[in-house]
This record gives C-alpha cells, structure tokens and sequence, in this order.
C-alpha cells in the first residue's frame, strides 16, 4: 500500500478539495434567504393598569417601529441601520445586528387598548394599557 505522500499530486488535491469545501461554506453564507430578520431580547413587566415591554434596540427611534397586536401576541417589526454618518466609517466590530428584525412576543390573558411607543435609555418600551 502506498502512503500518500508517495503520491505525486497529494498537496494538489488536498488544495482543491479545501477551497471546494471554502466556496461551498461561502456560498451557503451569503445564500439570499428569504426571512432574514433578527429577534432584539425583550423584558415584559405587568402592574394592575398595563403592560410593559423592554425592547433593546439601541439606536432605533420609538417612530421607526411598528408595534401592533395579533391574535394574543404583540409583534414588533423595523428595521436597525447604521446612522448614515458612519456608514462610510471603517469598521472594526459591528457586534449589535443590523438590518430587518421583527418579534413576536406571547402577551398575558387580557384586554389592551391603546398602545404607546417610547425611547428610554438606550430601549424601546412598549406600554399596553389595560381595559376592563
């Protein structure tokens, strides 16, 4: 039996087959999907009149978010941007997502009229008030 490095292309094929493997990840990686969205983390707090949702989305005004209530859930939809100052900014590290995110958030058994859309300390709070 012949070892392989008593084969004359062995580095070659080994070569090839690691940049084969490289362009397959890479193509998978960038593949164009279809619901390429992001989930921000939310806290939700309940008192006797309402209810509080903690949104962390730094940088996203209470104006560019959509907040409306489905069925028993509340989703919350917009899109995350680099502020256009920056966007020729080289970057060392984007850690926060950017781009298209929507949550849908499971709300307690309840009846909830209107819906406020604030900015505080760095998150969004969504407040649900509560109706008899």
């Amino acid at each position: 039996m012949k070892r392989r490095e008593d084969l004359p292309d062995w580095m070659w094929s080994d070569a090839l087959a690691a940049l084969d493997r490289a362009e397959r990840l890479h193509r998978q990686m960038f593949q164009p999907r279809h619901a390429s969205t992001w989930e921000p983390p939310v806290d939700m707090l309940e008192t006797v009149h309402e209810v509080l949702i903690y949104v962390a989305l730094p940088g996203v005004e209470a104006h560019d978010v959509k907040a409306v209530i489905v069925d028993a859930a509340l989703v919350v939809s917009g899109r995350r941007t680099l502020p256009s100052a920056l966007r020729t900014a080289t970057i060392h590290r984007l850690e926060l997502p950017q781009g298209r995110f929507e949550r849908h958030i499971p709300l307690p058994p309840g009846r909830y009229g209107a819906v406020d859309v604030r900015n505080e300390q760095g998150c969004l709070v969504i407040c649900l008030h509560k109706t008899p």
